[in-house]
């Protein structure tokens, strides 16, 4: 099943489709800024019925070279499989389309990255027939930007960076230098950069920490993270006031509440299973009574 991080990876490249040229930049190998970017489909399938998707597949155009077709691939893991799938894209492209192929890999964790930058031979060890050297970013190589200044500077690589840095100890600087350019930055713009961020976070702790800095610096926007942030803060305000009413009516009866019991009631996230439990706490006998039906 593909991961939301695995779709940040590549789908950024997508909404920015420029962004190659910088992050090649940072990576220390020149490519041309693209003049042009066209999206191009992802297929590769054969007539056969043999199915090979690339993620992410763009032709780039500058002003002197040649078109370039750059295909993007989000790798999670080690995956013995994919450097030949990797070579017959290459194959593939070329021979469709009369262009050169290039190759991006990006990974969030720095074995993966290794792995996937290493030059991989096919043929004979006699006399190799074919070397596949992919360019890979990942939290090896890719900046780790805190400085509000530097994200300004290039809002979609800063989002590449801090989605490569999912987990380095460092993500609660990087996330937050991100809200703080985002304040000022229109939600047309920033929107977009929001919901990237919180896929690539997937299900690492730093998901949490990102949908908090939306909740608390971002609150203003309308993206649809902090709708849903919204949504569930009224939802928990809303159990922990039922939960507190619940409470509120065993004590003003004399009932004694055990601590079982009262992290139970103040543990369920369920308005109306709190509801229900406030009209049996009016007249149950004892606490653990206004469960006796469940």
């Amino acid at each position: 099943m593909v991961s939301s991080p695995h779709e940040a990876m590549h789908r950024i490249f997508q909404d920015y489709p420029d962004l190659f040229s910088r992050v090649s930049e940072a990576l220390g190998v020149d490519f041309a800024r693209p003049t042009s970017v066209t999206i191009l489909p992802t297929d590769l399938t054969e007539t056969r019925p043999l199915e090979r998707r690339v993620d992410t597949l763009l032709r780039l155009e500058t002003e002197d070279d040649e078109p370039l077709l750059l295909a993007v691939e989000a790798q999670g893991k080690k995956d013995p499989d994919k450097p030949a799938s990797w070579a017959y894209y290459a194959s593939y492209l070329l021979t469709k389309y009369r262009l050169q192929p290039m190759l991006l890999v990006v990974c969030q964790d720095r074995a993966t990255a290794e792995w996937a930058a290493r030059p991989v031979l096919f043929g004979p060890p006699q006399w190799p027939l074919l070397t596949l050297r992919p360019l890979v970013a990942g939290p090896h190589n890719m900046p780790v930007i805190t400085d509000p200044a530097e994200v300004h500077k290039d809002l979609a690589l800063a989002t590449l960076s801090a989605i490569t840095h999912a987990t380095n100890p460092s993500v609660e600087a990087i996330l937050k230098a991100m809200t703080n350019v985002l304040r000022d930055t229109s939600a047309a713009l920033a929107n977009p950069i929001i919901e990237l961020i919180a896929q690539g976070m997937g299900k690492h702790p730093a998901a949490e920490l990102w949908r908090k800095l939306v909740a608390v610096d971002l609150s203003f926007y309308k993206s649809p993270l902090s709708e849903e942030l919204r949504d569930e803060g009224r939802a928990e305000g809303e159990a922990r006031r039922a939960a507190e009413d619940v409470l509120a009516v065993l004590v003003e009866r004399g009932i004694d509440v055990p601590e079982e019991a009262r992290e139970r009631i103040t543990r369920c996230g369920d308005p109306e299973t709190l509801r229900h439990w406030l009209r049996r706490a009016v007249t149950a006998p004892s606490a653990d009574e206004i469960f006796a039906d469940e």
